[in-house]
C-alpha cells in the first residue's frame, strides 16, 4: 500500500520555496507514495507545474472568507451570526496593521486566523509543512498525521521571527528541515534542544531541466539584452535587496551607459522600486520584468547573474545559474559562501551598493574573468536530485 504524503504551503506563487517543492515532486517515486498538496490559496505561477500523479487542495471552511477583504470578510461573517469569527478577523486586521516585522505578525495573527480553518479529518503518514511560520502552525494544530515534518528555507537568526513562539510548535515535530550547513547552524543555536531533530536536504536542483529549458526562445519585446545585461531572479521585498540593485545601477550607469539590469520577480515592494527607478532616471536602465515562468531564458543570456540578497537560506536562482555557467555577484549574505567560492566560481561582494557596483563592473569589463568563472562552474557537478531524494526518503523510513 502507498504511503499518504501531504505537503503544506500558503501558495504557489513563484519563489525559492515553491520552487524547491515542484523540483521535490517531480523526484519522488509515485508508485510509492500517494501525494496531495494543501495551500492556504489555490493559486501561483507553478500551480501548472505541479505533476499530474499529486492531487491540489485547498484549505476549506471558514478561512476562504476569513482570507478576504477586511469589509466583506465581517459583513459575511456577521451575516451568519459568526460573532466570534467577525471580531478575530477585526483583531487580524488590526494586529497586521499596528505589527510591522511582517514575520512577527504572521505569528501573532496566527490564533486569529486558526479559528477560522477547520481540523483535517483524514490521517496521512507524513505530513510536511513545506515552508515556515504559518504551514507549520497549521501541521501541528490543524492535521492528523503519523510523522510531522517542518522545514525552513531561510536562516532563522536573519528572519526576525520570535523563536520562543516556534518553540513550542518545533518541539512537536519528529524532524525540522533545512537547507543548508548554515541554516541548520542557526537553528542549533536558536533550538538547542531539538538538535537531534534537525536535518539537512539541500534544495533539489535538476541541471538537465534547467538546461533544457534555457535553451527555448524568449518573445518578449522588454528584454533587450546587450554585451552589459545583468539578470536578478528574486521576489520585490526587502530580503532580496532589490532597492540595493537599483542604486547600484545608478553607480553602473554613471561609468557605463550600455547598462540594462532586468529584474525577474512580482512582490509587494514593486511600487516603492518603480518610484525609486524614477527617482534615479534608470527607466532605460533597470528593468522590473515581473514574473516569468521560465526565468533561465534570461539567465542564459545575462553577461553576469546578481544576487543582492540581504539574507538567503540556501538561493535555488544561485544554483540555477551556476548551471548554465553564468559568471556571479553576490552580496555577503549570512549563507553565501555555502554556494560561492569567491573569486573562483564567483564573486562576494559588499552589502552596500558602491561595493556591488564596483565589483559587477569589474566582472563586466574584464573578459577573462567571465571566462574564468564560467570555465570553472562547467567543471562542477551541480545535478543533486539523487542525493537529495535519498535524504529525504530516509527521514519517511524512519
Amino acid at each position: 500500500m502507498k504511503r499518504k504524503l501531504l505537503f503544506i504551503m500558503p501558495s504557489l506563487d513563484s519563489g525559492g520555496g515553491e520552487k524547491s517543492l515542484i523540483n521535490l515532486l517531480t523526484t519522488l517515486d509515485f508508485n510509492q507514495y500517494e501525494v496531495e498538496i494543501r495551500l492556504f490559496a489555490k493559486r501561483g505561477l507553478f500551480l501548472d507545474l505541479v505533476p499530474n500523479e499529486v492531487k491540489v487542495t485547498e484549505i476549506s471552511g471558514d478561512y476562504q472568507h476569513f482570507s478576504k477583504g477586511i469589509l466583506s470578510s465581517i459583513l459575511y461573517f456577521m451575516s451568519r451570526l459568526k460573532i466570534a469569527l467577525a471580531l478575530h478577523r477585526i483583531s487580524f486586521f488590526i494586529k497586521n496593521s499596528l505589527i510591522k516585522n511582517k514575520a512577527i505578525a504572521e505569528q501573532q495573527t496566527w490564533k486569529n486566523k486558526a479559528v477560522a480553518i477547520p481540523k483535517v479529518k483524514e490521517e496521512y503518514d507524513t505530513a510536511i509543512a513545506f515552508i515556515e511560520k504559518s504551514s507549520i502552525y497549521y501541521l501541528i494544530d490543524k492535521v492528523n498525521a503519523k510523522q510531522k515534518i517542518g522545514w525552513i528555507h531561510t536562516n532563522y537568526s536573519s528572519s526576525g521571527l520570535n523563536a520562543d513562539f516556534d518553540r513550542n510548535y518545533f518541539s512537536q515535530l519528529d524532524y525540522l528541515v533545512t537547507v543548508s550547513p548554515e541554516c541548520q547552524q542557526s537553528l542549533n543555536v536558536n533550538f538547542p534542544e531539538i538538535q537531534p531533530k534537525i536535518k539537512v536536504v539541500h534544495n533539489i536542483v535538476s541541471a538537465k531541466t534547467v538546461q533544457q529549458l534555457a535553451s527555448e526562445n524568449i518573445q518578449d519585446a522588454k528584454f533587450q539584452p546587450n554585451d552589459f545585461t545583468i539578470v536578478t531572479v528574486g521576489r520585490l521585498s526587502t530580503e532580496k535587496g532589490i532597492d540595493t540593485a537599483v542604486e547600484a545601477c545608478k553607480i553602473l550607469v554613471q561609468s557605463n551607459k550600455e547598462v540594462r539590469w532586468y529584474v525577474i520577480g512580482e512582490g509587494n515592494e514593486r511600487a516603492k522600486l518603480q518610484q525609486l527607478i524614477v527617482d534615479y532616471q534608470l527607466q532605460n536602465h533597470f528593468f522590473l520584468l515581473g514574473l516569468r515562468a521560465n526565468p533561465y531564458p534570461y539567465v542564459k543570456q545575462a553577461k553576469v547573474y546578481v544576487q543582492p540578497s540581504r539574507y538567503e537560506g540556501k538561493s535555488i536562482a544561485i544554483d540555477e545559474a551556476k548551471i548554465l555557467a553564468k559568471p556571479i555577484v553576490v552580496t555577503n549574505f549570512t549563507t553565501a559562501k555555502d554556494q560561492i567560492n569567491h573569486s573562483v566560481n564567483g564573486i562576494i561582494s559588499g552589502n552596500d551598493a558602491t561595493q556591488l557596483a564596483n565589483d559587477i563592473l569589474l566582472v563586466l569589463n574584464d573578459k577573462n574573468l567571465q571566462n574564468n568563472l564560467s570555465l570553472h562552474l562547467t567543471q562542477e557537478i551541480h545535478d543533486n536530485s539523487t542525493e537529495e531524494i535519498t535524504q529525504f526518503y530516509s527521514m519517511l523510513n524512519a
